[in-house]
């Protein structure tokens, strides 16, 4: 017997996997993983939910490059809308503003004839923003037995969001680290 909580783990796995080869065979596709805030930030309490809302980012990043050679566009809807879990945390009025219709726009958008992909959309109360993964330029300590100490005293310029960018793929980090290493990179 299959458990209803099995399914619901995989949903967006199953449906995408439903509708991948009829898309791919007819050269076009809109497809929207719905993550979260939790997933994307974190949020006390939620570490199950917050992973698997994360999970869904990843896969996206894989089919959006995947499909874009069949004009599969794939994207994440992040929403803010009042529900059960929400009540008596906020205020009525903030609540109202909150309203699910609110992010329908966005949807409407992310499967348009013109959607972009890869894209984390956020949306709620009438507000839109995206939010990206980035990666920073990072400095370069090499191999040795003092590197985790190196490390450690220059996290600071690790994380110096400077130059920082989106990454096509993930082996953009790998050719990031290469090239400051000082060794021929992929083309």
């Amino acid at each position: 017997m299959v458990r209803y909580d099995s399914l619901y783990r995989k949903g967006a796995v199953n449906c995408t996997k439903v509708v991948w080869d009829i898309m791919c065979d007819q050269k076009y596709g809109r497809i929207v993983m719905t993550t979260s805030s939790s997933g994307l930030y974190g949020n006390f309490g939620q570490s199950n939910y917050s992973a698997a809302k994360m999970a869904l980012v990843g896969l996206m990043q894989t089919l959006s490059l995947e499909g874009e050679k069949n004009n599969i566009r794939v994207n994440c809807l992040a929403p803010t809308a009042a529900t059960r879990m929400l009540e008596g945390l906020l205020p009525e009025e903030s609540l109202k503003a909150l309203v699910p219709h609110a992010v329908s726009p966005a949807v409407a958008v992310l499967v348009s004839e013109n959607a972009p992909s890869r894209m984390i959309l956020c949306a709620g109360a009438g507000s839109f923003e995206a939010a990206h993964i980035t990666i920073t330029q990072g400095i370069h300590i090499g191999i040795g037995e003092e590197t985790s100490h190196l490390l450690a005293k220059r996290l600071a310029e690790v994380s110096d969001s400077a130059g920082e960018f989106i990454p096509t793929m993930g082996f953009a980090q790998g050719n990031l680290e290469l090239k400051k290493a000082g060794l021929q990179v992929e083309k």
